[in-house]
């Protein structure tokens, strides 16, 4: 196991990572906080200034349509037209305040200047107006911007005559008007923004507190300390990871007392055939009968034979409960020739125990995602057990079916496994009452490990003759584009010893 340093260093080395990546929690909420404030800050000093065009522009209005209704009354109808009843004195009419510049001027129906100042820009040719009507419109008299209000007077005296009366102004009042307005509005921004970032800045460092706590809450604990930790007093939105949290420590001492049971089972299973080992060496010491020596000796040869198969099954086992292995080394197989090649191996085992060994091989390639590895460890230890459990001259058949699922069975024509063990026998360690084969009681529990690795269920059936057991095994399937959804015309093969044949 690694060391307490060598926690402590693994970890440092992933906190300068993370540091590395400027992945804080606190920057990206203040980020989002702030970042949406910088891009709504421009938008509404433009929506203000608006406003504040608008606020100045109506009593500078009011006052320049006033002007315009006075200077119209100043202009009386006669039988040859139009005429002002003021001399050319009419700039007296109007406020003159040494801000702005105030133009006006009188046309009659034909565009002939009657008073004012030539210089006032023309009213567009395609206005809809109406008359006594009040308009106004923006414009340019000697290079400086004007605010023009204008209105058009009939003529009484002449049918579809008028006069056009128009009054200009520069805008400075308006502009000084408008600038005070964004000062007393943006001034206390520019002061109150900060404040709000400084507690905001605040606010969020201690909302952020239950976040410290919960470090220094798991800091403090003792490496086997895996009790759960208390959600009541938590803020609601740590909720969820502090019970995500208690899951995986649950999880984690479920694994260590699963670990701890199989080593204290394994430490139980390995001393018998150990003390067998070291009896059988202590009375070979003791014999001088070269024959009592090698009866001794083929003794230890037995012991070491099953203590060497009882380490493979709990490597085995193990392998299978490995993280690493549920994670890693899964590819694409097809059963159908990891499955052939893997019984053309145990044929010679078979036929030392006159046992017909045969093969049914599905109708269509049967793909399933796996690791090779624990697949190949699964499908050897079914056909290890049904071979040694098959009496002599008895018979084995492996058989691949394709269905919704891809199916795996073995069948053999054995003593079977009674209805209210067939749950226990994946039970490490677990034998069946009465057992006379030797084994170590791993096989099936193996089985199990790895079947559930690959999303797969394992069924243990009577067989289809009159003893034996079907060890069923069903995968989730890879379904090609085009395929028969069914195999029963599937080729077979077997190998049964000289002089057998399998029965019809």
């Amino acid at each position: 196991m690694p060391s307490r340093e060598k926690l402590r260093q693994r970890r440092n080395k992933a906190d300068e990572r993370a540091a590395g990546e400027h992945n804080s929690l606190f920057g990206e909420i203040l980020d989002w906080m702030l970042a949406p404030l910088m891009f709504v800050w421009p938008i509404s000093i433009a929506i203000i200034h608006n406003v504040a065009d608008d606020i100045a522009h109506a009593p500078y209005d009011k006052a320049l349509g006033d002007s315009v209704y006075e200077l119209s009354r100043q202009v009386r109808s006669t039988p040859v037209g139009a005429a002002l009843v003021k001399p050319p004195q009419m700039r007296d009419l109007f406020h003159i305040d040494g801000e702005d510049i105030i133009y006006y001027q009188v046309l009659d129906g034909s565009g002939r200047l009657l008073a004012g100042d030539a210089e006032i820009p023309d009213v567009p040719q395609d206005l809809q107006w109406k008359a006594g009507e009040l308009y106004f419109r923006e414009g340019r008299v000697n290079n400086e911007d004007v605010r023009i209000a204008y209105m058009f007077q009939p003529v009484t005296t002449i049918p579809d005559s008028y006069v056009t009366v128009q009054v200009a102004e520069t805008l400075n009042k308006r502009e000084a008007l408008t600038s005070r307005i964004l000062s007393g509005v943006l001034l206390p921004q520019f002061v109150i923004i900060p404040i709000a970032v400084v507690l905001v800045y605040f606010g969020l460092a201690r909302g952020l507190r239950p976040l410290n706590r919960l470090q220094r809450t798991i800091e403090k604990r003792r490496p086997t300390d895996l009790s759960p930790i208390e959600v009541r007093r938590a803020p609601e939105e740590l909720r969820p990871l502090i019970s995500a949290l208690n899951d995986m420590m649950l999880r984690l001492e479920l694994n260590l007392a699963a670990q701890r049971r199989f080593i204290a089972d394994a430490a139980h299973q390995m001393r018998t055939p150990l003390t067998g080992l070291k009896s059988q060496a202590e009375l070979a010491l003791l014999e001088n009968d070269p024959a009592q020596i090698r009866a001794c000796m083929e003794q230890i040869f037995v012991s070491a034979t099953s203590s060497a198969h009882l380490i493979n099954q709990l490597l085995a086992l193990a392998r299978a409960e490995s993280s690493t292995e549920k994670v890693h080394v899964v590819e694409r197989l097809e059963l159908n020739g990891l499955v052939e090649r893997l019984v053309a191996d145990w044929v010679p085992a078979a036929r030392l125990r006159r046992i017909d060994i045969g093969f049914e091989r599905a109708h269509v390639p049967l793909h399933v995602d796996g690791n090779p590895v624990l697949l190949n460890e699964m499908f050897k230890n079914l056909i290890d057990n049904a071979i040694k459990y098959t009496p002599i001259g008895g018979m084995v058949t492996v058989r691949l079916r394709a269905d919704i699922r891809a199916l795996f069975e073995v069948e053999d024509s054995g003593p079977g496994v009674p209805a209210e063990d067939r749950q226990r026998v994946f039970e490490r360690f677990y034998r069946v009452l009465g057992t006379q084969v030797e084994g170590s009681g791993l096989g099936l529990p193996i089985v199990r490990e790895i079947a559930e690795l690959h999303r797969a269920d394992v069924e243990l059936l009577d067989a289809r003759s009159e003893s034996g057991l079907l060890v069923r095994v069903s995968f989730p399937r890879v379904m090609p584009e085009a395929e028969a959804p069914r195999d029963d015309d599937a080729p077979s093969w077997h190998a049964a010893p000289a002089g057998a044949g399998r029965p019809a």
